[in-house]
């Protein structure tokens, strides 16, 4: 376990999140890996059917994974206060509000899917894809969120390297498995998604066990496994607002979908690679989140606020850096990227999907302020704040799919992320500095009463040290203690 209570907060942060960054590439390879064996082993109409499923993959696994995230929150405040029996009633109350609302939402799905995809207008020629992959995925969310709590739990505590090492193991599995179940088998694209859920499977008993072994003192035992609503209380409200808000913005996604949907097969696969792309390239930004989340919250909870500050401004400036240089890379191999996912000979699928990225990455500062204060007011415990942000997010894709696509065609598709986040990210810098300035006053305000204190007690201790030499000296005549009470005076 690892804390990020001391040292230089640029340093502390850089490297915790680099097991983070992996730990994400390898994320993108497992969803890269069935887009892409599916493209080539089936062709572009399926390939864009996989690729089509991602809004509805982050309306729903993106609740999930909002949810690990947010109820990691407490257990990391409680391991910076150091309180060690409140990580692990934290712990026990990960699992039992995980697994009850991963039941909810699996039975849910189980009879959504095909509505879903209606409402999408999704293309009759990539239905059947659609539908196969997604219901597979749905039908196994018990296995996403066994992974995505244990992992969370362990970078709450400072282990960010454990979960990647697991996570790269069930990686190449899945890919193994992808050409087994696709070639071999001839399962199609449910095969793509049946290998999915198997490699993600090994990889949370793989971390159960491990932290069962390795830390045995995060597993809560006795009295710290019952059910008590303060407990539950708190981890839902952080959890729920993180989940709620990658579902918000996953809403504009969606809406988004059905209008590039209406535009044909070209731009839905366009916007497929165009995504597979650029989520490889802002892989850095994420774990940059989920590093400040929890550097902050850890601080938080030891009460190391200034020590806050000073991280998120150091972490924003290399964000910024990194923002400018990829945007320079998308500029000028976007194209030459898009053709991990999309055949040469597919020239206008490439061309769009060029125009895209070039949109998309101009557009990447904005993106980057969303990823650093958006997780560092979650790691403060401002979920509901945060939260709003997604609101924001979504009025701005809503509003480019539902006035400017019909008429302005791909290139308003292409504004419609920027337009989010250049909304969420103004509300993000406002709110952090409104929060961020009354925790700094109240911290300030706490000093000044514990210095006050302080002197209070320095005044008391020398007085009574004062008063017992005076007491100790001999008691000749009237002169004398004239002088010694002089002296007291």
């Amino acid at each position: 376990m690892t804390d990020l209570l001391t040292g230089s907060p640029a340093r502390k942060i850089s490297m915790f999140c680099l097991p983070l960054l992996v730990g994400n590439l390898f994320q993108q390879l497992y969803s890269m890996a069935d887009s892409m064996i599916v493209g080539r082993f089936m062709g572009t109409e399926a390939f864009a059917g996989v690729s089509g499923t991602g809004s509805m993959n982050f309306l729903i696994i993106g609740f999930v994974l909002g949810l690990c995230s947010g109820f990691a929150i407490p257990a990391a405040q409680d391991f910076g206060a150091g309180d060690m029996q409140g990580v692990r009633r934290a712990v026990a109350h990960c699992l039992w509000l995980g697994a009850a609302l991963t039941a909810v939402l699996t039975a849910l799905m189980f009879f959504l899917t095909d509505d879903l995809l209606t409402l999408l207008n999704t293309p009759s020629e990539l239905y059947t894809y659609e539908y196969e992959y997604i219901h597979v995925i749905f039908t196994g969310m018990a296995v996403t969120m066994l992974y995505n709590m244990l992992a969370g739990i362990l970078r709450a505590v400072g282990d960010s390297r454990t979960p990647l090492l697991f996570l790269i193991l069930s990686c190449l599995l899945n890919i193994v498995l992808d050409v087994v179940f696709i070639s071999a088998f001839r399962m199609g694209v449910a095969g793509a998604a049946w290998a999915t859920l198997c490699s993600q499977l090994i990889s949370g008993v793989l971390c159960l066990v491990y932290m069962v072994r390795r830390f045995p003192q995060l597993i809560p035992h006795g009295d710290e496994w019952k059910l008590r609503s303060a407990y539950a209380g708190r981890l839902l409200k952080n959890g729920l607002p993180m989940g709620l808000q990658f579902s918000i913005t996953a809403i504009g996604s969606v809406t988004m979908t059905a209008a590039v949907n209406s535009l044909g097969v070209h731009a839905v696969a366009a916007v497929g690679a165009a995504s597979r792309v650029h989520n490889i390239v802002t892989c850095p930004m994420d774990a940059l989140g989920v590093g400040m989340a929890t550097f902050c919250s850890q601080n938080l909870g030891a009460g190391k606020i200034r020590r806050i500050r000073l991280g998120v401004r150091q972490m924003t400036g290399i964000g910024m850096l990194y923002s400018v240089l990829s945007c320079a890379v998308l500029g000028f191999f976007g194209r030459t990227m898009a053709m991990l996912f999309v055949s040469a000979t597919e020239t206008e699928v490439l061309n769009l999907t060029a125009q895209y990225l070039l949109i998309d990455g101009f557009f990447f500062p904005a993106l980057l302020v969303i990823f650093v204060y958006r997780n560092s007011l979650q790691g403060l415990g401002y979920s509901r704040e945060a939260m709003l942000a997604g609101v924001f997010e979504l009025i701005g894709r809503v509003f480019v799919a539902s006035l400017l696509v019909g008429r302005f065609g791909f290139t308003a598709a292409c504004f419609a992320s920027p337009a989010a986040w250049v909304a969420a990210g103004a509300l993000l810098l406002t709110l952090y500095w409104l929060k961020m300035g009354a925790l700094i006053r109240r911290e300030q305000a706490l000093e000044r009463v514990h210095g006050s204190v302080e002197a209070t007690l320095d005044a008391e201790t020398e007085e009574n040290a004062e008063n017992a030499r005076l007491r100790r000296l001999p008691r000749w005549g009237l002169k004398n203690r004239r002088v010694a009470g002089a002296v007291k005076g």
